[in-house]
């Protein structure tokens, strides 16, 4: 009767030992840094706006018909957090109103980038020409500024940058690569 005991508690204490297991399966995973948590996605928090200074290096490359620039995000936050995709950049006034239209997607696979507090990624932003567009089309002035929303985030920051923009939606004058380290 004892052995018999014995072998059924042997069994229960197995059978807890794989049910905790696979419990804690999950958690460990969202736990651990870097863990893939879903296509493309990390267990790492998405950079909030408020934890990132966005600036650009003016330092632009410039090509047949637009220059373009290393838009970049410093992590601020205090720890580690990540960005995928494609940040949304439009050109402003003074005042904060939208010249023309948002940037488009420029090609580039995203991946997520995981940043720790102080480190910086990047997207590369192209301006086109609005010399190359219709004056009808394009209506050209000088915008103030950029609005960068990053990837996956509501809330924008400005960055101070005087260029020529097209007022009039529908000219694709911003163009905008996926974040990368």
């Amino acid at each position: 009767m004892n052995r018999h005991l014995s072998t059924a508690a042997r069994r229960i204490l197995a059978a807890a030992t794989v049910i905790c297991a696979a419990a804690l399966a999950p958690a460990a995973a969202l736990a651990s840094p870097g863990t893939q948590a879903g296509a493309g996605r990390t267990a790492t928090p998405s950079c909030a706006t408020s934890g990132l200074d966005v600036w650009l290096d003016t330092q632009g490359k410039v090509a047949p018909g637009a220059t373009y620039y290393n838009l970049e995000l410093t992590n601020l936050s205090g720890s580690s957090c990540s960005l995928y995709g494609y940040p949304a950049v439009s050109a402003v006034t003074l005042t904060g109103t939208q010249l023309g239209s948002g940037s488009f997607p420029s090609g580039g696979t995203p991946h997520t980038v995981t940043l720790a507090n102080g480190a910086t990624a990047h997207a590369v932003l192209g301006i086109a020409e609005t010399g190359d567009f219709p004056p009808s089309q394009c209506h050209p002035v000088t915008a103030a500024g950029l609005q960068v929303h990053p990837p996956g985030q509501t809330k924008s920051k400005v960055v101070p940058f005087p260029f020529a923009a097209c007022s009039k939606t529908g000219p694709k004058y911003l163009t905008v690569r996926p974040v990368q380290s």
